[in-house]
């Protein structure tokens, strides 16, 4: 068939999810759009075949992106890693992804940030691609209400082993692991999966980090080694080391898996949820006395917290 006749099917043809498509924009193309139709990516673009890409998901409330300069720093430290250089200048893709989400329309939701190798080639090496893909999307966003959080979540050993060092600390698009600890969840009827290493070590969860209030009220977060530091992890232990009148006693260390039995809290840190109490684990409720098998203090103060302090130094757009 000729072009049109195949752009014409191509177009009508289905396109999941593409109601929650706001606003998006590629490089190649150098125009926003907000058809969801037209959101079409290079499938010999590296980052479709070999995962050779970064990645942020940004989220805005209330017009305000939230920790957008530290996002858009890990993008920046994980193309460095990467040796990918984006098709403009960074005060450029900073502007661009503003002007995205002004075209989105909405005061809320999600903005998700991809920077690729580019398209050039179906092998693996990094040479077939002249120059890198920039593509950025606005999402749709339906955030949580107070029941999920006086609900909280069930989480469990992951069989799923921490990612290498060298992998864990960049956003890349490479998450295989990731989808496997979804299904993981998903088989077992309970809400995050949690690697831990082969000594017994705590990682992360498949979208999330993840710390405990330890039998001393102490707030702890695994070493930043093969976990990705996340924003919303990062400015929780901020906010809670400053809180008045009562600071906590933050610390970054190996967390072995049996803390949990004694801990007062577990909390999983994510940007669109903020801070989440996990109620119980492997099976076993979390916490101590009348707090036990229920989301905790520290976790409802955070989830409080954070949303006023990311709102205080959001990003207006």
């Amino acid at each position: 068939m000729d072009a049109q006749t195949y752009l014409t099917a191509l177009l009508a043809a289905p396109r999941p999810g593409s109601e929650n498509v706001l606003a998006f924009y590629d490089h190649r193309v150098g125009h926003i759009c907000t058809d969801a139709s037209l959101l079409l990516l290079p499938l010999d673009d590296h980052i479709c075949h070999r995962g050779d890409g970064l990645f942020e998901s940004i989220s805005y409330r209330q017009g305000k992106l939230f920790s957008f300069d530290q996002h858009l720093a890990r993008l920046k430290d994980g193309a460095a890693a990467l040796k990918i250089t984006p098709p403009c200048s960074w005060d450029n893709l900073r502007h661009i992804i503003l002007d995205v989400a002004r075209a989105a329309g909405a005061d809320h939701g999600d903005m998700r940030v991809f920077l690729s190798r580019g398209p050039g080639g179906f092998g693996i090496s990094p040479a077939e691609c002249p120059q890198a893909g920039l593509y950025i999307v606005a999402l749709r966003k339906k955030f949580a209400g107070e029941a999920f959080y006086e609900k909280g979540l069930t989480a469990f050993t992951s069989d799923i082993p921490p990612k290498q060092e060298y992998l864990a600390r960049i956003k890349n698009t490479n998450y295989l692991p990731n989808v496997f600890m979804a299904m993981e969840a998903t088989q077992k009827g309970m809400d995050v999966a949690v690697t831990f290493d082969e000594y017994g070590f705590m990682g992360e969860a498949a979208t999330a980090n993840v710390g405990l209030v330890d039998d001393s009220g102490r707030l702890l977060c695994p070493e930043l080694k093969r976990i990705l530091p996340g924003t919303t992890m990062l400015a929780g232990l901020e906010l809670a080391a400053q809180r008045t009148p009562a600071p906590l006693t933050v610390q970054e260390r190996p967390i072995h898996r049996d803390e949990i039995a004694t801990a007062r809290e577990v909390l999983l840190f994510t940007s669109s949820t903020l801070c989440v109490g996990v109620t119980h684990f492997d099976g076993i409720a979390v916490g101590q006395g009348e707090q036990r098998g229920r989301p905790g203090p520290v976790a409802r103060w955070l989830k409080t917290a954070l949303l006023d302090h990311l709102l205080e130094q959001g990003t207006p757009f």
